[in-house]
Parts: structure tokens; C-alpha cells; sequence
């Protein structure tokens, strides 16, 4: 009788301990499909006459699989491709690519670019979704920092994708509400992190920065929101600066969203197990 109480108290133990962490998440390795096994395919993406460098994590199947557009920041120095691992177990494709004008795609880096390479990245999945077995009916964003920013911005532009993870949100208008000229714009952008020191970006702080004060209106996240109305959206954060577009959104009637700010990083670098159960769960929704 002892050994049967202990080993039923060991059965309600195990799960209540496992499940009940939010933090917690079961790897396993990929069982090998030898008929169409997982595996990963360099991708030449065009955009507006330059290429594209990307690479698609595929999983199992000969089946179209939904996919992940992961979508870097400035310059991209955090990949997520922790994510795309473990998306890709997850049964889903995971498209990364460089936007124009960075870490060796063709073109000229500019933030407007970066939206529009998203539109092509999308339209390319469209045309090339029987070989690379694209479900196009179930394509979503994911953008960190600068990318969560192209995140929100291709979503107004893509009514074929209902869905984005916008990830530290940079709102870039919101840094550069007190610059008026061009002149002050670039020595605004002379920082840290902004200097254009990076040789990954073939733009100068001129040409990537200057739109900002000459186009607000298009880098406005709050004036938008309308255009995400049929939209579900996660915003996370790692502060409570971008709460006013939040609140925009949501104001929006999106058919979900969710906003929350976590106690860590802009890389949410005490936070990648939380962070992989989040992606998940609202990949599943």
C-alpha cells in the first residue's frame, strides 16, 4: 500500500511540477523523415532589382507547412534563430533573410526598404510555394527591435498575413521627436548603436535617417493602426515606452491582442525559454 501512495504521489508530483512552469518547455530531437527529412535551403529572395540573402529551416514533410518570417533588427547583430529551431520542430518553415543593403543582400538599406522587402519576401513564398512547400495561407511575423517596427509596418501593407509577433518594438519616430532638420537628425543618429559604424549597413546615417523627419506621418505607429484592425498581434517588451502604441492598437479592435512588458533585456536574454513558449502558443492560436 505504501509503494502504491508513493508512486501516485510521484504521478501528480511529476506533471504539476513540469506543466505548471511557465518558463519550461520539452525539447526533443526531430524524428528523420527519410522520405523528406528536415533541413535547411539558402534562399536568393529578389527585392526591387537586388537579392535577398535568406535561408529556409524546413521541417519533415512533403506537406506546405505554415511559416515564420523572422525579421532582424539594426543591423541585425540578434537572429532568433533559437526561435527558428524551435519552430521548425514545431512542424513549421522559418524564412531568415536580410533586408537590402545588409550583411551582404544587394541594394541600399533603408528603413522603407526593409517593409518593402518583407511585401517581396511574401510574394515570393506565393510564387515558389510548391517547391518550397509554403502553406500561404498561414504566413506570420515575427520582428525584433527595428524588426518588430517592420513587423507592424508590412502588416498594414499584407492582407494575406493575419498575424505578427512584434518583439521590443523600436519606434523609431518617438527617438527623433525633437529633431527637425537634416543636419540635426544626423548628429542625433551619431550614438551608440545608431552611428552607422557597422559595415553590414551600405547606407549612410544621411540616407537612413533623414526619411524620418521628412515622411513622420509614415513612421507614425499610433496614426496607423487602423490599417491593423483584422490583425492578431503580440507586442512584448522589456519596457513600458511603447505602451501608447499599444493601447493605439488595441483601440483598434483587433480581432487579438496581447501587450506585456517582461523584466529583462532588449535581447530578452534571461527570458528565451518564456520567449519560445510565447512564439508557440500564439502560432497555434
Amino acid at each position: 500500500m505504501k509503494k502504491f501512495t508513493t508512486a501516485f504521489l510521484f504521478a501528480l508530483f511529476i506533471p504539476a511540477y513540469f506543466f505548471g512552469q511557465s518558463d519550461t518547455i520539452v525539447l526533443r530531437d526531430i524524428k528523420w523523415d527519410k522520405s523528406s527529412p528536415a533541413g535547411s535551403k539558402e534562399l536568393f529572395i529578389p527585392s526591387k532589382g537586388a537579392l535577398l540573402a535568406g535561408l529556409l529551416y524546413k521541417p519533415n514533410g512533403s506537406d506546405k507547412h505554415p511559416t515564420l518570417l523572422l525579421l532582424h533588427g539594426y543591423p541585425g547583430n540578434e537572429r532568433n534563430l533559437d526561435l527558428a529551431q524551435v519552430v521548425r520542430a514545431h512542424g513549421w518553415n522559418v524564412i531568415f533573410f536580410d533586408y537590402r543593403g545588409s550583411w551582404g543582400s544587394g541594394g541600399k538599406f533603408g528603413f522603407q526598404n526593409c517593409v518593402e522587402d518583407v511585401v517581396n519576401v511574401v510574394a515570393f513564398c506565393n510564387k515558389y510555394q510548391d517547391s518550397l512547400h509554403i502553406d500561404t495561407s498561414n504566413i506570420v511575423l515575427f520582428g525584433h527591435s527595428m524588426g518588430g517596427w517592420v513587423c507592424l509596418k508590412a502588416l498594414e501593407q499584407l492582407p494575406q498575413v493575419k498575424k505578427g509577433f512584434a518583439l521590443s518594438t523600436w519606434d523609431i519616430l518617438s527617438d527623433f521627436k525633437n529633431v527637425h532638420d537634416e543636419q540635426q537628425m544626423v548628429e542625433a543618429a551619431k550614438t551608440p548603436g545608431l552611428d552607422g559604424g557597422y559595415f553590414v549597413l551600405n547606407s549612410t546615417l544621411t540616407e537612413i535617417f533623414t526619411p524620418v523627419i521628412k515622411e513622420p506621418t509614415y513612421f507614425d505607429l499610433v496614426a496607423n493602426t487602423s490599417m491593423l484592425a483584422n490583425k492578431q498581434i503580440i507586442m512584448l517588451d522589456e519596457h513600458p515606452g511603447n505602451k501608447q502604441i499599444a493601447e493605439a492598437i488595441r483601440n483598434s479592435a483587433t480581432s487579438f491582442f496581447e501587450y506585456d512588458v517582461w523584466d529583462t533585456d532588449h535581447g530578452f536574454t534571461n527570458k528565451r525559454v518564456s520567449l519560445m513558449n510565447k512564439v508557440l502558443a500564439f502560432l497555434d492560436r
